[in-house]
């Protein structure tokens, strides 16, 4: 990776709403260099997406989150990446890791209930090959996301009490 595109990944990471025009300003660069630099990180998949964090809590919808934590017995020809594919394409599923410890792999998933997950853990993972085993964790609320606090602190101040 040149260095120019590192320091426009580095800018995109922090805000991704940065124009080619506000990251040519801040890099002290041309604007058309920064655009080829964007379209070369895109075109050698260092760049996959653009998304935005939202705080769900101030959305009004409800969801559920949950992070489960998976033991699998590798598969013969394909280790783990075999069973990762299979989670992979359920649409529930935001996020999956090959973890180190005493699980294997760590997925996180959103749904509308609690129900939901139950029946998702159940009903699709359970019956994949090599599923061993799995431990379930409900998100019950997201202090910081992708670098993001979630909970910025409101200018109160708390009264001292003095005995």
């Amino acid at each position: 990776m040149e260095k120019l595109e590192k320091k426009v990944l580095d800018l995109l990471q922090e805000d991704a709403r940065y124009t080619a025009s506000k990251i040519a300003v801040l890099l002290g660069k041309e604007e058309k260099d920064v655009e080829a630099a964007i379209k070369s990180l895109e075109a050698q998949g260092i760049i996959v997406k653009y998304s935005a964090v939202v705080n769900t809590e101030k959305t009004g919808e409800d969801f559920v989150d949950a992070l489960i934590e998976i033991k699998v017995t590798p598969q013969a020809r394909s280790g783990y990446d075999a069973i990762a594919e299979q989670i992979i394409s359920f649409d529930e599923v935001k996020d999956v890791y090959l973890m180190s410890g005493a699980y294997d792999i760590m997925v996180t998933i959103e749904a509308r209930t609690i129900r939901d997950i139950a029946l998702f853990v159940s009903d699709k993972l359970s019956v994949i090959d090599g599923v061993v085993g799995a431990a379930t964790h409900f998100i019950l609320k997201k202090y910081k996301e992708s670098g993001v606090d979630l909970q910025p602190q409101e200018n109160t101040k708390r009264i001292m009490m003095h005995e």
